[in-house]
């Protein structure tokens, strides 16, 4: 009877053991993607801040001739990256977030890889900072949602866990964090624009994968606000006209930007059809033509994020009059061409041209206004309206315009919903998940 205790004893450390393993092993793999997560969103960062910096040393000023190197070096550069995106990187074109958002709605694991993988980590990294070293006006902050979540969907192959489309979600949501330091922006993205069938029992892995990710970058550059610290206050008794202007025209203007980006795609997608490879390169040097047209015409003010012009509108530079609407067609052409690259820093740089424009029309400060301009305009772009006010509460470290900046979210968000009611980023999802349709009814008759 001892013999048999011992053995018993024996059997249960062991089972216990192998319990413990079975718990902590897929933490522990979770844990760790979501530290990736925030170390290689810090490294694509400065990547992408070096491929600015070179872009701009290799175009010089205004008075010299690489002033319009641009003209040759920016249409090469769309076609490069259209092409080892097409041969190498396909999945990889455009934001990121489309392909994230098709991704929870999958079910194939196959269908999920060609949108999610450590492969298209890399070729989204490496094109995307090639697009802004050649002048593209693109941000990197989508790309990385694209990033956060192929990471954390390799960590659950890698550890065993069944809930990919809580991993999606906590990847990307750890992805927008780690890349303006919002961690609160990062959730909200999670539950209004990733999930719009939220569920619950993700809210652990969410905070799990923000937290991490977010300790991770705080390591490496610290704690800072994405656009410094806005001093201006919204003034309501004497700048509510500016609050309503901001969020209905802005939210005008941005539904217009995602109106055109999805009627002109479509019909790239149509043309391109017949010779895809020929044709997608043809569209990338045009359309990369046209945006070092635009670059040159504006004084260079147009060429990569924006992210000067908008931290400067913020800290009360007025922008040129027109800025926001060379801004516009750079990004509207950087984003129809094909290459990857998201639309997050280059359309708050349109916003906060458009509210640095409205601010000279009603004499207000210019902080305010672009602050404000940024709220509508985001809004009415990706139809996401607490997103769009957090973030830009989180990158600019000032509370005071809370409400402020809610009304013109809101104000946006419903002035688009009446000119489009097709949200960007889930109507481009639906493209991922057609081809992966069309693809399995294609494979159907060959296994027959």
């Amino acid at each position: 009877m001892a013999g048999i205790s011992r053995k018993y004893r024996m059997l249960r450390r062991s089972h216990a053991m192998w319990v413990s393993r079975r718990v902590w092993q897929p933490r522990l793999v979770f844990w760790a993607g979501a530290i990736s997560i925030g170390l290689i969103s810090v490294l694509f960062a400065l990547l992408a801040d070096r491929a600015q910096a070179l872009f701009h040393v290799m175009t010089g000023t205004e008075d010299g001739w690489r002033f319009y190197l641009p003209l040759v070096m920016t249409p090469l550069g769309f076609v490069l990256c259209a092409w080892l995106a097409h041969s190498f990187f396909p999945g990889s074109q455009g934001s990121g977030i489309p392909q994230a958002i098709a991704a929870r709605h999958l079910r194939d694991e196959d269908d999920r890889s060609r949108i999610l993988s450590l492969r298209l980590v890399v070729g989204k990294i490496a094109l995307t900072v090639v697009g802004l070293a050649c002048g593209a006006s693109i941000g990197r902050e989508g790309p990385t949602v694209q990033v956060g979540a192929s990471l954390m969907l390799q960590a659950a192959r890698w550890g065993g866990m069944a809930q990919a489309r809580g991993l999606i979600l906590a990847g990307s949501a750890a992805g927008i964090a780690a890349a303006f330091n919002t961690p609160l922006a990062g959730i909200v993205f999670a539950i209004e624009e990733m999930g719009r069938a939220y569920e619950a029992r993700t809210n652990g892995l969410v905070l799990t994968a923000v937290i991490l990710a977010g300790l991770a970058s705080l390591g490496l550059l610290g704690n800072y606000t994405y656009f410094g610290v806005a001093k201006d206050t919204v003034a309501f008794a004497t700048e509510w006209p500016l609050v309503l202007a901001c969020g209905i025209i802005g939210g005008g203007v941005g539904a217009l930007f995602s109106l055109l980006a999805l009627k002109v795609m479509r019909r790239i997608r149509r043309w391109n059809a017949l010779q895809p490879l020929p044709r997608a390169l043809v569209v990338a040097a045009g359309c990369g033509l046209a945006v070092a047209m635009i670059g040159v015409a504006s004084g260079g003010l147009t060429f990569g994020t924006g992210y000067a012009q908008a931290r400067g509108a913020i800290e009360g530079t007025p922008l040129p009059a027109f800025f926001f609407v060379e801004k516009f067609a750079a990004g509207l052409l950087s984003m129809v061409s094909g290459i990857p690259g998201g639309l997050f820093a280059p359309s708050l740089a349109v916003g906060a041209g458009l509210g640095s424009t409205l601010g000279l029309v009603f004499g207000t400060a210019t902080g305010t206004a672009a602050l404000l301009g940024m709220a509508g305009y985001f809004a009415g772009v990706v139809q996401a309206p607490m997103t769009a006010f957090v973030i830009i509460l989180e990158m600019t470290g000032n509370h005071d315009n809370v409400i402020a900046l809610m009304c013109a979210a809101m104000l946006g968000y419903g002035t688009a919903r009446l000119i489009s009611n097709e949200p960007l980023y889930h109507a481009l999802s639906r493209v991922f998940i057609a081809e992966a349709i069309r693809r399995r009814r294609a494979e159907v008759p060959a296994q027959g």
